[in-house]
């Protein structure tokens, strides 16, 4: 069995070493974060595992904090006639008394560079070139191990990238990654391993695997994500529930309240598969409020700054013919509103529907949810998916959901899954004696979320 590749993440203080490790091990709980500094004061390890077998152990060190008086040190102790390399001119120091007292911190990032293959030296790209950094680099180079800069928070707008690349070339480090820790770019890691690759030849196999490995994860979280999706809008669609008359109010009120639960159950379990926390959501246009989503769910104004198209079929014409204001309420009242739905011209919609809702006309009504919320819970859902793809397992920020630009959505034919389940009840897991594993229900959850995946239709 190969023997995984070794790498220490060093750097200056509060540059971000510990945020780069969350990322690259999906883990939000793994050190801390904080900004203060000196934040890490020991040593501590992830190892990165394809099918049992470790490829890469990953080494988070203490910032360092006095480089320039520990080179100064250094230059000291070469003894007259003497002319120490570096490993060897460390080594002596590491010896020493002023490894345990005043450099303490120091000699731990240096022993563990040592005892490791390479190198990632993190850089707040948003600080400016100093002298500390200069020393940094010439005494972390005195071990002769093979150093990857890894610019961090490039996604800044005050970053100082260019200048940063300058100084890293007149050190003879031509060779770095990009990576933001709070917003990797999606191809981050692959990179960040590749450049790697470049450094290190005879670990290329490992690190071959583990890019194999990243992609693999991320087209399973994909298709994982779009079942998840398609199993809530299956489940609203389906919901159906016969009341009485005198009963509708508080039932349209528990049938919101449902919906509004079942599209909570599905944000906990896309934040668990990306991996992140529920505290890592908040408010926001269309925002997580307090770790629930808000009432806009079933409030017109957000289906109208959104553009979903809400004209046409049982909802507009029940609210024209019957008076019942069915926008408001997320919810169609098909049985007393059929009439309506005929006078305002849904036609098509009423055949569909007509010879089910006529049989329910006399002292009942029937509640299902409405294709508008439909089409904001599927939005919904995509925008945080997407945020969820763009953020790193560093971010301390909570979620902001972005308006949807795709009118796909928004104004398209809803999937053919959707208009199906609506005849079938049992598929939904908000009515009474769902049955949930019918093989025709796994087909059209199956259909969904194949369709969800497809190019363009996934954030």
């Amino acid at each position: 069995m190969t023997k995984p590749l070794k790498l220490a993440v060093v750097g200056h203080t509060n540059v971000g070493k510990t945020s780069l490790l969350r990322t690259l091990t999906r883990d939000v709980g793994f050190g801390e974060v904080s900004h203060r500094p000196s934040t890490t004061r020991h040593v501590e390890g992830a190892r990165l595992s394809v099918d049992g077998e470790a490829l890469l152990e990953l080494y988070d060190t203490p910032g360092l904090e006095d480089a320039i008086a520990l080179l100064d040190y250094l230059e000291r102790l070469d003894r007259p006639g003497e002319r120490l390399d570096g490993p060897a001119r460390l080594a002596r120091f590491l010896e020493g008394s002023e490894a345990r007292q005043r450099f303490e911190q120091e000699a731990k990032v240096l022993r563990q560079l040592l005892a490791s293959d390479a190198g990632l030296y993190v850089i707040d790209a948003r600080e400016p070139v100093l002298a500390k950094y200069r020393d940094e680099l010439q005494v972390l180079a005195s071990c002769g191990k093979p150093l990857l800069p890894v610019l961090n928070f490039v996604s800044s707008s005050d970053h100082r990238e260019p200048d940063w690349r300058e100084a890293l070339a007149r050190l003879g480090l031509h060779a770095l990654v990009r990576f933001d820790s709070v917003a990797p770019p999606e191809d981050g890691e692959r990179r960040l391993y590749e450049s790697l690759a470049l450094l290190l030849e005879n670990s290329r196999p490992q690190l071959e695997r583990l890019i194999l490995d990243q992609e693999a994860q991320r087209q399973a979280r994909q298709q994982s994500a779009a079942r998840l999706i398609a199993e809530l809008l299956i489940d609203c669609a389906a919901c159906r529930r016969s009341v009485l008359t005198e009963d509708e109010q508080q039932a349209i009120g528990d049938l919101r309240k449902a919906v509004r639960q079942r599209e909570q159950k599905c944000v906990d379990a896309l934040l668990k598969l990306y991996g992140f926390r529920p505290q890592d959501a908040a408010a926001s246009d269309l925002p997580l409020l307090d770790g629930r989503w808000g009432d806009d769910l079933f409030n017109p104004e957000t289906l109208k700054q959104l553009g979903v198209r809400v004209g046409g079929g049982i909802a507009a014409g029940a609210a024209a013919g019957a008076g019942v204001d069915l926008l408001v309420g997320g919810l169609t009242l098909g049985a007393a509103a059929l009439a309506g739905a005929i006078a305002g011209g849904a036609l098509q919609t009423a055949r569909s529907y007509g010879s089910r809702l006529m049989g329910k006309i006399k002292g009942q009504r029937e509640l299902t949810v409405d294709d508008s919320v439909l089409r904001l819970l599927a939005l919904r859902q995509r925008q945080l998916l997407k945020a969820l793809n763009l953020r790193g397992h560093a971010a301390m920020h909570s979620i902001k959901v972005d308006t949807p630009q795709d009118k796909t959505w928004r104004e398209g034919k809803l999937p053919d899954a959707l208009h199906k389940a609506r005849a079938y009840p049992q598929w939904s897991s908000l009515n009474p004696h769902a049955k949930l594993s019918q093989a025709e229900r796994q087909e059209q959850v199956e259909a969904l979320s194949v369709q969800l995946n497809e190019p363009g239709l996934m954030p």
